[in-house]
């Protein structure tokens, strides 16, 4: 009798919801880029009340994506407020900015510097200091964190590993490594000066990771040791060889890498049950 009572009191007792955060849609003038560039943030609940400092994690998207595609396709909302209600990962500020387009052949794409299209030096020198700054995170290599999918994760990776500096830990998703067999051919465009895609799978070609590591010196494998990797890609992904090589290319300089392979292929649902992890491992790796 007094356990079918305790029962009946549990089951009346009122559901907390998880205490949730937000997204917002913001932009930024370049100069570099000569363009506006928009970009979505996730401010954790509390966020507006409050005047506490946050670690940043930048995600990244893939190729034909914008910066909708982690909210929409991805559910990044739903995950990391599950994520910071259960204490898996700290509270923190994300940020999403755009460095594509679903036209990849007459529209910019990509992350790396192109002739017209400088990303990485708007990405370090405008986008991070200006995006920190208004959103009161604490702006260290130690509360900072990148990771992506696809485009995005090849990014994250040649990122962390040009500007070791800049971030405590990466984890790229089904990552997008380097540009060899999968090269865009001249063939398969019709002007490859002025084919976007053309021009973004060379830059991709030209920022090898798996390149970066074979040409690192011993300083260089030093500082890239400063940060946490993590590889993460689906056992039929067809970009899986660039990461297992990429993980063995490290181990073999004696640079520490998880690598993760799990059933999937590359899609959102692979992604979305990839972040579930990726958020949790920027987070024990904060300062």
């Amino acid at each position: 009798m007094k356990k079918n009572l305790m029962l009946m009191l549990v089951l009346l007792l009122p559901v907390l919801p998880v205490r949730a955060g937000k997204i917002v849609t913001d932009s930024l003038r370049s100069e570099i880029l000569n363009t506006t560039v928009k970009y979505n943030v996730y401010l954790p609940d509390g966020f507006a009340e409050g005047s506490d400092r946050y670690p940043a994690v930048y995600l990244l998207h893939g190729l034909y994506g914008t910066y909708k595609d982690w909210s929409k396709q991805g559910g990044m909302k739903t995950v990391i407020d599950e994520l910071i209600g259960t204490g898996e990962a700290c509270k923190m500020v994300v940020f999403m900015p755009n460095a594509g387009h679903p036209d990849v052949h007459n529209e910019w794409n990509g992350y790396f510097n192109m002739p017209g299209w400088s990303y990485e030096d708007f990405f370090f020198q405008e986008f991070i200091p200006a995006a920190e700054a208004k959103y009161r995170c604490i702006g260290d290599k130690g509360h900072r964190a990148i990771m992506g999918l696809s485009m995005g994760g090849g990014g994250s990776t040649v990122y962390a590993q040009r500007h070791p500096d800049m971030f405590s830990s990466c984890y790229a998703m089904s990552a997008w490594l380097d540009n060899g067999e999968n090269q865009v051919a001249a063939r398969d465009v019709k002007d490859p000066a002025k084919d976007k895609l053309y021009i973004v799978s060379q830059s991709v070609r030209e920022h090898s990771a798996l390149k970066f590591i074979d040409e690192a010196d011993e300083a260089t494998l030093e500082k890239l040791r400063t940060v946490k990797w993590f590889i993460d890609c689906g056992d039929d992904d067809f970009l899986l060889d660039l990461s297992t090589g990429l993980h063995q290319k490290m181990r073999d300089k004696k640079v520490k890498s998880e690598l993760r392979v799990h059933n999937g292929v590359h899609n959102w649902e692979y992604w979305h049950l990839a972040l579930r992890d990726a958020l949790p491992f920027a987070s024990r790796n904060f300062n």
